[in-house]
């Protein structure tokens, strides 16, 4: 046996599962408030000590970690055309992990500078024109980063034709940069692997030294990227192992995450209207909708579009007020489970869009926005409302955003539904790499309707 410990430390709980690395079985789970008060390691060995008095090889572990503590990724996008580079951009910026900050184009000069300090990315994704196409543009916003002394980390993933000389205009101002393949190669094609791999090592090189986490060891040598980020691997392992369109719908204390991974209909694609193509691998962030922080704006939300959201707006504020606030008594827990079945909703439907015909100079042709998830095969739940939710109880949130949608949502028709009650979703994505086996068998088991006891 090689026992391993996968930790997610996330902004409020740190979560841990030790899993058989040759076989990829499940010993253990556990969780434990995070600690940045003290040192977000104090809570990584509350979680072995705890797995130790039942899984004694817990002690000697090996330690794979994910991170979303201390506020997380924050991404800025700065773009040639907001419907093109910039686009493009924001995709790629949000499957690498991060919440996107701010969306710049058209040039910076020195009020997009101070509009970029504003937002207080941790990584500015600097993209901009196709290969060989104009690049003047990106050009002149690593000059205005670099007269502004622009210090944070930068990834470059625009025309590869300029990237060098924009690397030395960035150099020439003090900005530690990457130099990545363009997110846009040419219209229609949008390759995001190279981007999303740069923008992780500058997370783990300047973003977790610089978050002051821990005291006590080098955390960038222990964390593999942001928790987002391997979640979504993830779920691009458990597509692979089960061989179907898979959508997972995390709903947190502050964001609703929905990550999916689908097989593009080649047909549809040579009908698409979007300059930026989409893409098999998908992940939406809604920052208004979640289960404190955003608790009175989920409300205000689900109202606006029609939906009942099933509880008062005065227990979303008072969740909102009060983000530690735990559930008493079957009626905060009602409440809990409406406003994730609101979240739930609502996020699925801004990430699938909808399907309309229309008519142009081509005749009657169907026109999408978002990913199309009516082929989907299998549908998870995940986030902490789910997974400590009654029986049957967090499947009936999650039956609301199954079957025909008579206004045109692109949801799943006849999913699976299952919840991974033992999050483990972050732990197959850590495995990914290192140990593929174990993280496939891992991913595998998540598929079983009975819920393991950690």
């Amino acid at each position: 046996m090689e026992p391993l410990l996968c930790v997610d430390l996330g902004s409020t709980f740190t979560k841990a599962a030790l899993v058989d690395g040759d076989t990829g079985d499940l010993l253990g789970t556990t969780s434990h408030p995070t600690t940045l008060a003290t040192d977000v390691m104090d809570g990584v060995d509350a979680c072995r000590a705890a797995l130790a008095e039942r899984h004694p090889e817990a002690v000697d572990a090996a330690l794979l970690a994910c991170s979303s503590a201390g506020g997380g990724l924050r991404i800025a996008v700065v773009g040639t055309e907001e419907l093109v580079t910039a686009e493009a951009g924001r995709r790629v910026a949000l499957s690498s992990g991060g919440t996107v900050a701010a969306v710049l184009s058209g040039g910076l000069g020195e009020h997009g500078v101070a509009t970029l300090r504003e937002a207080r990315p941790d990584v500015v994704l600097l993209v901009g024109g196709t290969d060989g196409g104009n690049s003047e543009v990106l050009l002149a916003d690593a000059a205005s980063l670099a007269a502004a002394g622009w210090d944070g980390p930068v990834v470059v993933a625009g025309d590869v034709e300029a990237r060098e000389e924009v690397g030395a205009r960035l150099a020439a101002g003090g900005s530690a940069y990457l130099l990545s393949d363009n997110v846009l190669p040419r219209i229609g094609v949008l390759t995001p692997a190279p981007a999303r791999r740069a923008v992780r090592e500058l997370f783990l090189s300047h973003v977790i030294g610089g978050k002051g986490l821990s005291t006590r060891v080098d955390l960038a040598s222990l964390v593999r990227g942001p928790t987002p980020d391997l979640v979504l691997t993830g779920v691009e392992v458990l597509a692979a192992v089960t061989g179907q369109d898979v959508v997972v719908v995390d709903v947190g204390g502050a964001t609703t995450d929905v990550h999916s991974v689908v097989q593009l209909d080649p047909e549809e694609a040579t009908l698409s209207r979007e300059v930026v193509a989409s893409s098999p691998v998908t992940r939406t962030v809604e920052g208004d909708l979640g289960m404190r922080w955003s608790a009175a704006s989920t409300w205000d939300a689900a109202t606006a579009a029609g939906l009942d959201p099933g509880f008062d707006r005065d227990q979303g504020v008072r969740r909102a007020e009060h983000p530690d606030l735990l559930p008493e008594g079957p009626d905060d827990v009602a409440d809990d489970l409406a406003l994730a079945g609101a979240a739930a909703t609502l996020a699925c439907r801004r990430h699938a869009g909808r399907a309309r015909v229309v008519t142009g100079p081509d005749g009657r042709v169907v026109e999408r926005s978002g990913t199309d998830l009516r082929r989907v095969g299998l549908l998870v739940g995940s986030g902490g409302v789910l997974r400590h939710a009654p029986p049957g109880q967090a499947e009936a949130v999650l039956a609301r955003l199954v079957g025909t949608s008579p206004e045109g949502w692109q949801l799943p028709a006849s999913p699976r539904v299952v919840v991974d009650r033992d999050y483990v979703l972050a732990a197959v994505g850590l495995l990914a790499e290192s140990h593929a086996a174990a993280a496939g068998a891992l991913a595998r088991s998540l598929t079983a309707w009975e819920s393991r006891e950690g």
